[in-house]
């Protein structure tokens, strides 16, 4: 590992550029989509149900999973996880924008929001790896501030697109933002790992924790949709599975 970072280094502006952007794509996707709803409706014959689940399926996935992407990072290298994300995230909004119909939309914001959960913790991971401590707080300042931006942005983005272009654009838009992220992060040196992980891998935990995050995310979302009884049984599982994890974890050395 190489030693940490100051933050005003070129690998320090590095290594932030490269977080910042691989986090805003991600918020400015959280968002960006909205606006353009009525005309993936329009254009693919969805149904009401169908474009919640255009938004929904992003963020359960992303809700479900942000947990095993976070410790994928420290095992094999948070650097290394966050390009593999970002690579991830490219080809999921390739396959969006390639959609022809609701079900292929949706099932490629599911796979979206995999590899957000992958890129999300993976950015933030870089900044507390690869800074010194004194600089720390004040490169997670820029991070927050800038993803925020990318995320207040992103209804305005989304509005212009549709009204001169296409839904299409939308994600299309994240592929050259993609390549740069990934130019930027592999040119920035590997101080991202976590020393301290063990060398095993918390299958249980991980497990557990995504059903956990899953259940109590699709529990919420559907509360007004699906029958009572299918809502409250996706609670427990996903309540029992949160209590698991934490019983699980306390007994784990990999936590």
């Amino acid at each position: 590992m190489s030693a940490p970072l100051r933050y005003g280094s070129p690998d320090g502006r590095r290594v932030l550029t490269a977080a910042v952007l691989g986090s805003g794509m991600a918020l400015l996707d959280g968002t960006v989509v909205n606006v353009a709803l009525r005309q993936i409706g329009q254009d693919l014959g969805a149904s009401l149900a169908q474009l919640q689940w255009v938004t929904n399926g992003y963020l359960l996935t992303l809700a479900a999973f942000i947990l095993l992407g976070g410790s994928l990072g420290d095992r094999f290298g948070r650097r290394r996880i966050f390009v593999i994300g970002v690579f991830g995230f490219a080809a999921a909004s390739l396959l969006c924008a390639a959609a022809n119909t609701p079900g292929q939309l949706i099932a490629a914001r599911l796979v979206q929001g995999l590899a957000a959960a992958l890129l999300t913790p993976g950015s933030l991971a870089m900044i507390q790896g690869a800074f010194r401590p004194e600089d720390r707080a004040r490169a997670i300042g820029a991070w927050s501030g800038l993803g925020g931006i990318a995320a207040a942005v992103g209804p305005f983005v989304g509005g212009w697109l549709v009204q001169y272009s296409s839904w299409r654009w939308v994600f299309l838009l994240n592929l050259p933002l993609s390549v740069v992220t990934v130019v930027i992060a592999r040119r920035a040196p590997e101080t991202t790992s976590d020393p301290e992980a063990v060398a095993g891998f918390d299958v249980a935990g991980a497990v557990l924790g995504a059903m956990g995050l899953a259940g109590l995310t699709f529990a919420l979302i559907e509360a007004g949709s699906l029958r009572t009884s299918v809502v409250v049984a996706c609670a427990t599982l996903g309540a029992g599975a949160c209590a698991a994890f934490v019983l699980v974890e306390r007994r784990s050395s990999s936590r």
